[in-house]
């Protein structure tokens, strides 16, 4: 007789006769068989063998650029979808049109939003990880809403490769870290490792991607979701040989101006890391470039430039009387659990304070010789970033010293969350970027969720153009006044010097000052500035708004674009 056995996923087939013999065989291949799996399955599950590098391909370049749907908006059953080139999400939501929008797809998956008063667009934010992404729905002609979300912040990967370093494994421990050949994608914050049994899983918690991995003796098969759902899937190797990440083409320029010479240095790397440069003179592009890949329509992490957004955000808010004025105290906009950490000292940190990095608190982030207390690297470490940074003593009197530290933004955020009576995303996307036309935009949130007013938001360079023009144009754009003249001028006094900076920079509301000197005429510049370069400056004297990104993180060259302007476009511009 012959018997036939499967084993399940290995699907082996064993042949055998009835005769005693073959029947002996049987039984010892069998114990074999089981050996050599339960051998397996107790040893080669060590993540020590696994501490390599492992890399793999993305067939589709576009696998991470998501379709967004909403159907039957104004019925009983309106739908919501996400898809790439297979549907990922469908399901139903209830809506009540008179309020926002609201749907939960899973735990750390949601979207928000308003529709517009014509009914033609759905603006809001889907919330993945620790990102708000801004979406702009637009109506199409069978009455869905229709958008894009690029989770990766590119419409569409430059390279196939995938990498993955799994590091520091030791039995069931290990960390791992995807890592794309594309390095427009500043990267994922990965944490929750986990193994069980032959997989293991880990979490990106910054743009919420989760990641499930089946160990084999020679691969690893990775699997990457979205709420849940399978976005892709790849099977990993060990890499047997260094990892080539970036290599782009540089994008042609757009405009009059040709800065040869400043081309030149950053395609030879004498420049390094040089993203983009724009130029705007009199309200119009003169020059604008794009390298390493990049493009107009990449969101690019502007780091701590878009703290001079925060700063927008409180004079729009005083604007609308939702606050007094900039001498209240911070503890006037805290819960009752905070009041306890005020004092006659603590009670004088205003927002004014706050605004000029003046608070007096020991929060500053870099340029002294001992770990301050509530400096962003500290607060950002522990459960509650507003008890910690109240608990750090004081070391100056309100308004009268500046050290730069991103604790004094992010309680200006505390404060504005509290006097909006809509979720704070949804106020600056209605009262700041739709009125100057920017949508293409993503914001970093804090620990609970709220937008992060100490930096990290993503901006095209031709949108933090835009917000330069905002303050160029005195408040001003197309028309209607977004901020006031009074406020703008105010944010651009020079209240103290930041002590902790090399330069011993003036600074205003949330807005360096800095000036170059050119063949004897000295130019004074108003800035937003971002860790590893990302720099808007505002050039009042010459009509001018210059806005270069970066990616100097690593290497001491975060100040580069101060050069570039210096050398390399100044001289250029017709005074």
């Amino acid at each position: 007789m012959l018997i036939l056995y499967n084993f399940g996923k290995f699907n082996n087939l064993i042949f055998v006769s009835s005769s005693t013999n073959n029947q002996t065989m049987r039984l010892q291949s069998i114990t074999t068989y089981f050996f050599i799996l339960f051998t397996f399955s107790l040893f080669s599950q060590n993540m020590a063998d696994y501490t390599s590098g492992w890399e793999g391909k993305i067939e589709n370049p576009k696998t991470f650029s998501f379709i967004v749907v909403i159907e039957n908006l104004k019925t009983d059953n309106p739908i919501f979808k996400i898809s790439n080139e297979k549907t990922l999400i469908d399901q139903s939501f209830k809506i009540d049109l008179d309020k926002h929008i609201k749907i939960q797809i899973s735990e750390n998956l949601s979207f928000i939003g308003d529709l517009s008063k014509n009914g033609k667009e759905i603006n809001g934010f889907i919330k993945s990880g620790l990102l708000l992404y801004h979406i702009k729905l637009t109506k199409s002609k069978t009455n869905s809403f229709v958008g894009a979300w690029n989770i990766l912040m590119v419409d569409e990967l430059k390279s196939p490769n995938f990498y993955l370093s799994v590091e520091n494994g030791s039995g069931d421990d290990f960390q791992a870290y995807p890592i794309l050949a594309d390095d427009r994608f500043t990267g994922t914050w990965c944490a929750n490792f986990q193994k069980k049994n032959d997989s293991i899983f880990f979490l990106d918690f910054k743009t919420g991607l989760k990641f499930k991995g089946k160990l084999f003796p020679q691969k690893i098969k990775l699997g990457i979701y979205l709420g849940g759902h399978l976005v892709m899937q790849t099977d990993l190797k060990k890499s047997q040989s260094d990892w080539e990440i970036g290599g782009f083409v540089t994008n042609r320029n757009n405009g009059n101006l040709q800065l040869t010479e400043m081309e030149s240095l950053i395609i030879k790397d004498s420049l390094p890391n040089t993203h983009s440069v724009l130029i705007s003179k009199n309200g119009r592009i003169i020059y604008e470039n794009y390298f390493d890949g990049y493009n107009a329509q990449i969101p690019h992490d502007t780091r701590s430039a878009s703290k001079s957004i925060s700063s927008a955000i409180v004079g729009i808010a005083k604007e609308k009387s939702l606050f007094n004025n900039v001498k209240q105290s911070i503890f006037d906009f805290l819960p009752k659990a905070y009041q306890i950490y005020k004092d006659s000292l603590k009670n004088k940190i205003d927002l004014k304070s706050l605004l000029t990095m003046s608070s007096g608190l020991d929060a500053v982030d870099f340029g002294i010789n001992r770990k301050s207390l509530a400096s962003e690297d500290s607060y950002q470490s522990t459960q509650d970033w507003t008890k910690t940074i109240l608990q750090a003593p004081m070391i100056n009197e309100p308004n009268t010293h500046a050290n730069y530290g991103s604790a004094n933004p992010y309680l200006l955020g505390v404060a504005m969350d509290s006097v909006v009576s809509e979720r704070l995303e949804l106020f600056m996307d209605k009262n700041l970027f739709q009125k100057i036309g920017i949508s293409n935009y993503i914001i970093q949130t804090d620990r609970v969720g709220r937008p992060y007013f100490g930096g990290g938001m993503y901006l095209t360079p031709r949108d933090m153009m835009k917000f330069g023009e905002l303050y160029l144009n005195k408040g001003k754009s197309n028309g209607e006044q977004i901020l006031s003249e009074d406020w703008i001028q105010n944010t651009f006094k020079n209240y103290l010097v930041l002590e902790n900076t090399v330069d011993k920079n003036g600074y205003g509301y949330l807005w360096w000052h800095y000036k170059y000197d050119f063949n004897g005429t000295s130019i004074e510049s108003i800035e937003a500035r971002g860790a590893g370069g990302q720099y808007i400056f505002v050039i009042p004297k010459l009509e001018m708004v210059v806005v270069i990104t970066s990616g100097n993180y690593r290497n001491g060259k975060t100040q580069q674009p101060e050069l570039i302007l210096e050398r390399y476009i100044l001289p250029y511009i017709e005074h």
